[in-house]
């Protein structure tokens, strides 16, 4: 049986969430851009390429309606950081603080990589998807995603102080 698109969005919804708070860092802007992503997708899903999986399509309709926000908005105000967030993150345990902390550390390597870097390392790392899905997304070759990953590896992991064997 052929999934309709509504069911084809319905199930991707959670790994398209995660992927626009991924880019925006706030959750009210990463539902934004999931919904117009989701209203774009069903006015034109008769349009989407055959060769690009669904939701390769979709996750590259998010990062394109993301940097049309992100151009719209130069000109705007400031805007609130993910880890001022406490209603995003939710630990528990006997060891918080210190999970808080290798998080907090994590985050701010992450944010510090390069744009391209840091988009890859999510998509590859967060969303589970090839290299060479990420490569379609990204439209870019398949070897400038593993360059680009092994960089942005080696420097979060630097950052972190995590050994270099490990892999993230």
């Amino acid at each position: 049986m052929i999934a309709t698109i509504e069911t084809q969005l319905i199930d991707l919804l959670p790994r398209l969430r995660r992927y626009a708070i991924s880019l925006s860092r706030m959750a009210d802007v990463a539902d934004e851009l999931v919904q117009s992503a989701c209203e774009r997708a069903l006015a034109a899903h008769e349009s989407q390429s055959e060769t690009l999986r669904f939701d390769a399509w979709m996750f590259r309709i998010v990062r394109n309606l993301w940097y049309d926000r992100l151009r719209r908005q130069r000109s705007r105000g400031e805007e609130i950081e993910i880890g001022s967030r406490d209603d995003l993150v939710v630990v528990e345990g006997e060891a918080i603080p210190e999970r808080r902390m290798l998080l907090a550390k994590a985050a701010a390597a992450i944010d510090r990589l390069p744009e391209d870097q840091r988009e890859l390392l999510l998509l590859i790392c967060v969303e589970d998807v090839s290299y060479r899905e990420a490569a379609e997304i990204l439209e870019i070759p398949l070897g400038t995603v593993m360059s680009r990953l092994a960089r942005a590896r080696k420097r979060v992991a630097e950052d972190v102080g995590v050994e270099s064997g490990r892999v993230l």
